[in-house]
């Protein structure tokens, strides 16, 4: 009954934890998010990507230092207290909701290496300057052009938009695929699908993802832009170009890329990017720092001092005693 029961405990408290600190990190985002709007792009998704993914880590490192030790140390080996049907059920929604997170990310992770590989398949090798991954040109109903993959990543360009773009749009068109890469975005979108898988009964991520889905495009972009003005209108044509020729409904079918025009293929999110390229365009650059810097201070500087914190804590025998209590009190509150 002792290993029974702080199993169930350990995974309550993760759902609990996150679910709590989800709702509060998406009501503080909500609330104060606007205040971010002068920020650029880039510092915006890097403190959105914090932000949904921080909930998660902070379960853990509670669960891992603060609970764990707790339990193991003063909860008596042979005790009479047994799981609740309310401590069960809570046991089985978190456990539900990793397991879904797991077999969610194999799914995606299958699905994109047969897809993948069906491109390799009948796809040509093509040299693109501006890039240092592999490129392939490949027969697609859908104009796309995007990154595949984060631990190989690679890119796939559709034959139609070779032909339509001219040298300059394809550069430019690069250089926002580039800014992707270096940012790790595949990455990111895949860990904060886990996050929000974990999270069954929960839906608190939605509006923190589609901001930050919208700040990455943005940050693309602005990488491209930062390479002239002229490059910025480059890619505000290819945007509008490509977009011409979307069969109408049509979608990119690919579970793990970034693409060109991202996720939102509507006219509307289109037109806001070319807008925002125009103003790019038009805009003399060269002192973002400052937000930058400022954006990573709120994205780590919390969380650092958070782990700090845990683990001063995970060795302080009095707090370990606390949450011990804290423990034993849920457990009566949960019966």
């Amino acid at each position: 009954m002792f290993e029974l029961l702080g199993l169930s405990l350990l995974l309550a408290a993760l759902l609990t934890f996150n679910s709590l600190a989800s709702l509060v990190i998406a009501g503080l985002w909500r609330v104060a998010g606007r205040a971010t709007n002068h920020w650029t792009a880039a510092a915006r998704a890097r403190l959105l990507f914090s932000l949904r993914t921080l909930p998660a880590v902070l379960a853990v490192l509670f669960v891992a230092l603060l609970l764990v030790p707790a339990y193991l140390a003063y909860e008596p080996r042979h005790s009479a207290e047994s799981v609740s049907l309310k401590l069960g059920l809570l046991a089985v929604l978190s456990a539900a909701g990793l397991l879904v997170s797991l077999l969610r990310g194999i799914a995606t992770h299958r699905a994109t290496t047969k897809l993948t590989s069906a491109w390799l398949r009948y796809g040509t090798p093509i040299q693109i300057d501006g890039i240092n991954i592999d490129a392939y040109q490949i027969h697609h109903p859908f104009p796309l052009i995007g990154i595949v993959g984060f631990l190989r990543p690679r890119l796939f360009i559709a034959s139609q938009v070779l032909d339509l773009l001219t040298p300059e749009e394809i550069s430019a068109a690069i250089a926002h695929e580039n800014g992707h890469l270096t940012a790790r975005d595949n990455l990111k979108r895949g860990l904060m699908q886990a996050c929000r898988d974990a999270l069954l009964i929960i839906p608190s991520g939605r509006l923190l993802d589609k901001s930050w889905s919208e700040a990455s495009e943005e940050a693309a972009d602005e990488n491209a832009a930062r390479q002239g003005n002229v490059v910025a209108l480059d890619l505000a044509s290819a945007l509008v170009k490509i977009a011409r020729i979307i069969p109408l409904g049509a979608r990119p079918t690919m579970p793990a890329g970034v693409f060109l025009l991202g996720d939102e293929q509507e006219t509307k999110g289109i037109k806001s990017r070319v807008g925002r390229l125009i103003a790019l365009a038009a805009t003399e650059r060269g002192n973002g720092s400052r937000p930058n810097v400022l954006s990573s201070l709120f994205a780590w500087g919390p969380a650092s001092m958070l782990l700090v914190g845990f683990a001063i804590a995970a060795t302080n025998p009095y707090l370990l005693a606390k949450v011990h209590y804290l423990i034993e009190h849920a457990v009566f509150v949960l019966r």
